[in-house]
């Protein structure tokens, strides 16, 4: 149908002074599919249904001018919806609504639908009807969330790889050292960074785009702790429930296990002494209860030294997740327990 000849019949039609062929011809070039129905009527006729339209439905124009919204029912359609779409025509108002409309042939077709009264100079009501097939409509957000999930792996690559060349410049500060105390503190940092650096690998290998996986970073630290150690002499296990944490609690909770591990390994078995150092975490309620165990030589519980710069980390992070630490002596050993209020990220697979 030509511009010329659809601008004589919206000139017939809407009763307009002069006829609009360009404005005819947009509404039937346009890609997305719009009925035109007359609203003045009781049984608000389709006036016009442009090509996108035909082409979404399976219908010819001549199948469709003449009929009446009805013509969207299907075997599934909610009529509640559809008859508040009539309605809202009838009213001349706007409405977005939701429905399961049917194809020439029969197939379902969910569809979204914007209304808006549209009034001529003459008087004449009229009711524009725009239509989007839903499946559309959830593609496009599919490669919207496609595309920020993609972004945000890129940003936590670039973030482990700027945190690793950190390390390694203080790993490298550290060997030309000549002060002993010095070297320690630094490579003391430097695994504190690359423990950070894990958080970032993790959350862009994650399956959950933003959700840390605290089972694999404690398996992970217990590989890294256990490749330094004689295993003949200090063995470290890992019984960590399957719990995705809120990227943005990632961080300080991973500082806080390596920090309670690293100590427990480091100042529990002096003098070659053997032993086993324990990692659990689980869910209790709506806590996460995570304790570092050994079997060590035993911290005072009552005092723990509060100079070290290892616990005042640990004090730190657990103030920052809100969480409450505990020591306790577990003869012959020590047990550290932090109590954190946990919630799981509201679209994580244990939601």
């Amino acid at each position: 149908m030509s511009g010329k000849r659809i601008g004589r019949q919206v000139d017939q039609r809407l009763g307009a002074a002069e006829p609009d062929a360009l404005l005819a011809a947009a509404f039937q070039a346009s890609d997305v599919p719009m009925l035109l129905a007359e609203a003045g009527r009781p049984d608000q006729p389709i006036q016009f249904a442009n090509a996108a339209f035909c082409r979404l439905t399976g219908y010819a124009p001549e199948e469709v001018v003449g009929r009446d919204l009805q013509m969207l029912r299907g075997p599934g359609t909610d009529p509640v919806a559809l008859a508040r779409l009539c309605a809202a025509a009838a009213r001349g108002e706007t409405l977005s609504t939701e429905i399961l409309a049917c194809r020439k042939d029969g197939t379902a077709l969910p569809v979204a639908v914007r209304l808006s009264p549209v009034r001529t100079a003459s008087g004449g009501r009229y009711a524009l009807a725009v239509v989007e097939e839903l499946e559309t409509g959830r593609a496009a957000l599919q490669a919207a969330l496609d595309r920020a999930t993609a972004r945000l792996h890129e940003v936590d690559h670039r973030a482990k790889n700027t945190l690793q060349v950190v390390a390694s410049l203080v790993l490298l500060k550290a060997r030309r050292s000549e002060n002993p105390a010095c070297r320690t503190a630094l490579n003391r940092v430097a695994e504190r960074i690359g423990a950070l650096a894990s958080v970032q690998r993790l959350l862009q290998a994650g399956e959950e785009a933003g959700h840390f996986d605290l089972r694999a970073f404690a398996a992970d630290l217990a590989e890294e702790l256990a490749a330094e150690l004689d295993p003949a002499r200090i063995v470290v296990t890992v019984e960590v429930e399957p719990v995705a944490v809120a990227a943005d609690k990632a961080a300080p909770l991973a500082l806080l296990v390596h920090e309670l591990a690293t100590n427990a390994v480091r100042h529990a078995f002096p003098d070659g002494r053997r032993g086993r150092v324990r990692i659990t975490a689980g869910r209790s309620e709506d806590r996460l209860v995570l304790s570092v165990e050994d079997d060590g030589v035993g911290l005072d519980a009552t005092a723990p030294p509060s100079d070290a710069f290892g616990l005042a980390v640990v004090a730190m992070t657990t103030r920052q997740l809100s969480g409450t630490l505990t020591w306790d002596r577990t003869p012959p050993g020590t047990r550290a327990q932090v109590s954190l209020p946990w919630a799981p990220p509201p679209d994580a697979p244990d939601a």
